[in-house]
């Protein structure tokens, strides 16, 4: 019987399936052991090898471990029920499978020998990050990297020549890999010799320089390395910094060069929109645009990480803010900072991945009628040309600026040789 790798998605059309674990308990006393029938299955599912999550068990379990890949037979020490070991297997498949960002199992893992580190990269929505080493099992990963990554010679020397195209300038493009991000050699011999020969005031300056270029490429590579989390905070503080120094009105692409240097381009809109948002945002919007588009034009996941810092500044200021919930989408909507079907997708769902399920709930059902709205006018887009041709109707979408009704309206225009009776202009 199969089970969805990610056991937590209770959707039965799930497409990652995997087999149910089957144990089977041999031996007495002291040499009792429980045999995994159908690792190699259930690893080949995962893209992982068998003897990963054999030896997660093992320390968990705390327990010894024996792997005979010939004999397919994977063992655990001891005693132990399958409906455990499938639990135990969850907590293995959320931290070395799924991907961090979108929780699709279709991830790779990438070991760098050298530093001692395992990168892991998302073939679905392009994430890429560094696993966090501090379990037991990254000991074990690293002295065992699967078979796609083996750290051979040929791979040493094309990170070389990589890391050789980029002090000449060839590489910038590849910010998102971090594998390929080393830390820069130390200075060689003939440096040395220069640098003893030259003792003048500009001799000693252009050292500095070259000493400070150098710790900000290591500090690019340690950065890399950390966690997800830890990118976010440094990403964080650096616009937080801007804000106080008053510099971040003009700091759009240095804001950008950042999260693209710490890999977190789709969640900076989360970060932008806590730091330079409030209960202000309708002026706000106009006055940050510009860094926003940079983040989101053409890249719908930071929209929607955008959607989610709306939804978190709607809790802030709630009493301001959930009134005027349909007015700040269309603004967000006219700035080209979020597309329609964006907008639509999100509105189809009430998600309490940002805020509580009821706080949800109210902002979706805020936002009606401008989702009203948005389906309205895109039919009407769609049959405009037939329109046109038929009649002489102007189509006018009518917003009120109190965000307390969303309508379209059609107005008809007088013939100029037409009597009217009682002209009203309250009701237009």
């Amino acid at each position: 019987m199969s089970v969805n790798v990610n056991r937590s998605v209770a959707d039965q059309f799930y497409r990652y399936k995997m087999p149910r674990l089957i144990a089977k308990v041999e031996g007495k006393g002291n040499g009792i052991k429980t045999v995994i029938v159908n690792m190699t299955d259930v690893a080949k599912a995962l893209s992982r090898p068998p003897t990963y999550p054999t030896k997660f068990f093992g320390c968990e379990l705390g327990a010894q471990t024996q792997f005979d890949a010939k004999n397919d037979r994977f063992i655990v020490n001891g005693s132990h029920e399958a409906n455990k070991l499938q639990d135990m297997l969850d907590v293995f498949i959320r931290k070395f499978v799924l991907c961090p960002e979108c929780d699709n199992p279709e991830t790779d893992l990438h070991i760098n020998p050298k530093k001692q580190t395992i990168g892991n990269s998302c073939k679905a929505c392009g994430y890429r990050g560094m696993l966090d080493t501090r379990h037991k099992l990254c000991t074990f990963i690293l002295k065992n990297p699967p078979e796609n990554e083996p750290g051979s010679v040929e791979k040493k020397k094309d990170k070389k020549n990589r890391k050789k195209d980029k002090e000449n300038g060839s590489g910038s493009g590849e910010a998102g890999n971090h594998n390929d991000i080393d830390a820069p050699d130390a200075v060689d011999g003939e440096d040395d010799e220069d640098w003893a020969e030259e003792t003048t005031e500009e001799a000693q300056r252009r050292r500095m320089e070259e000493i400070s270029s150098h710790a900000k490429n290591l500090t690019l590579s340690e950065d890399l390395e950390k966690t997800l989390e830890e990118r976010v905070n440094i990403f964080y503080n650096f616009v937080k910094q801007k804000r106080e120094d008053c510099a971040v009105d003009a700091a759009d692409k240095e804001i950008l060069a950042e999260a693209e240097r710490l890999d977190v381009m789709a969640m900076g809109p989360l970060i932008l929109s806590e730091l330079l948002f409030d209960e202000n945002i309708r002026d706000q919007i106009k006055k940050y645009k510009r860094h926003f588009l940079r983040f989101c034009v053409n890249n719908k996941k930071a929209q929607k990480y955008l959607l989610g810092g709306f939804e978190c500044l709607v809790k802030l200021h709630q009493a301001q803010l959930l009134p005027r919930v349909p007015v700040v989408l269309k603004d967000l909507y006219d700035a080209d900072l979020v597309e329609e079907d964006v907008i639509l997708s999100w509105a189809e769902k009430v998600s309490k991945k940002y805020v509580s399920k009821e706080l949800a709930k109210e902002i979706h059902a805020r936002a009606s009628p401008f989702i009203r709205w948005l389906k309205e006018a895109e039919e009407e887009s769609a049959g405009s040309e037939v329109e046109e041709e038929e009649d002489d109707e102007n189509v006018e979408v009518v917003y009120d600026s109190s965000a307390r009704e969303l309508k379209v309206e059609t107005v008809k225009l007088n013939k100029p040789d037409e009597e009217e009776d009682d002209f009203d202009i309250d009701a237009i």
